[in-house]
């Protein structure tokens, strides 16, 4: 995906409105001449153009609701934050193997908050709360939130809002790389740029409708160039011919293009593949031809916290992942934090 998001079909939510943002998203959408239309409420969005599953599911999928955050109490975001701060929900990339997928089911539209400073008064109040304790937001739980930020800057306007705190800290992950409005954002070091990366076989084959590899990567450079705290997920980390070599060869590039000084604060996430029984119903169903592996009886079953468990690698395979991905990352970079593998 080398061109920015821009909706087929953009809904508004009657109050959406009587905020600023609103007006100007509704503004920006005329200007462009996307196709407006009204609803009550984005749960009235039904009707959706194409005549099969498969159709619709794209439609929506390039479908954005412009409404407002109802509920301001924010879910937990263990163990990468305290709390998911929510911005928007839903993603225009049509990786396999989301989990989105499952909990978004007959919803995959997106949706974009337009009352952003109530978000972030709420966000205040739960820093308030744990004063003197740092409390971390976790920016993309439910949404790849730089995939749409440059029609919206809801996430630029996030950015510095943290970097005016003493307590609080920002945290996202993207796979796109339409960083450029977000360099000159004042963040003093408040907020972790995240970037989410993986083999070339894995985003070729499992990532349609993302940035590739070589344009992640660049943009991480510009990012930490930009003075960001930097910090790359490794998800899903999938078994393929040649995946020793396909992540070695993922390292060896962030390695030749990452400026030394970022390097003294850098964070991994590792995350191995994994899926449920109702996720691999509704992957066969939205990507029928996809190669990818979801075969129950080559894995283990591990429990989950709300009785649905998941299908993750072997024991033997997981030490082997677990062995070769830790001496890359000490290999190329000695001084960057594991914050978990899973």
């Amino acid at each position: 995906m080398n061109k920015p998001f821009t909706p087929q079909l953009v809904f508004f939510e009657p109050k959406a409105l009587e905020y600023p943002l609103g007006q100007e998203l509704k503004e920006k959408f005329e200007k462009m001449d996307v196709e407006i239309r009204y609803t009550t409420s984005h749960n009235q969005v039904r009707n959706l153009p194409g005549d099969t599953d498969f159709q619709r599911y794209r439609i929506a999928k390039s479908t954005l609701v412009v409404g407002i955050r109802k509920t301001l109490k924010f879910d937990t975001s263990k163990p990468s934050a305290e709390y998911a701060i929510p911005f928007a929900t839903g993603c225009m990339g049509h990786c396999h193997y989301c989990y989105l997928q499952t909990t978004m089911g007959s919803k995959p539209y997106i949706r974009t908050y337009v009352n952003v400073d109530e978000i972030l008064e709420a966000a205040d109040q739960y820093m308030e709360e744990r004063a003197p304790e740092i409390t971390r937001f976790e920016a993309s739980c439910t949404s790849d939130i730089v995939g749409l930020d440059h029609l919206t800057h809801t996430l630029k306007r996030a950015i510095e809002h943290f970097g005016k705190t003493d307590l609080g800290r920002l945290r996202f992950v993207t796979k796109f790389h339409y960083v450029d409005h977000l360099l000159d954002a004042k963040h003093n070091g408040k907020t972790r740029f995240r970037f989410s990366v993986n083999a070339d076989y894995v985003i070729k084959n499992f990532e349609p409708g993302t940035s590739p590899l070589a344009k992640r990567i660049e943009a991480a450079g510009k990012v930490a160039r930009a003075g960001y705290p930097l910090g790359f997920i490794v998800a899903p980390i999938y078994l393929h011919e040649g995946w020793e070599e396909g992540y070695y060869h993922m390292f060896e590039r962030l390695d030749a293009e990452l400026p030394m000084e970022a390097r003294k604060d850098i964070t991994f996430e590792f995350i191995q593949h994994r899926f449920t029984k109702p996720a691999k119903r509704v992957i066969e169903k939205n990507y029928p031809m996809t190669k990818l592996e979801l075969d129950e009886s080559a894995r283990r079953y591990k429990w989950g916290k709300y009785g649905i468990g998941k299908y993750i690698y072997q024991k033997e395979e997981e030490e082997e992942i677990k062995s070769h991905l830790y001496s890359y990352m000490e290999k190329f970079f000695p001084h960057a934090k594991l914050e978990y593998f899973t």
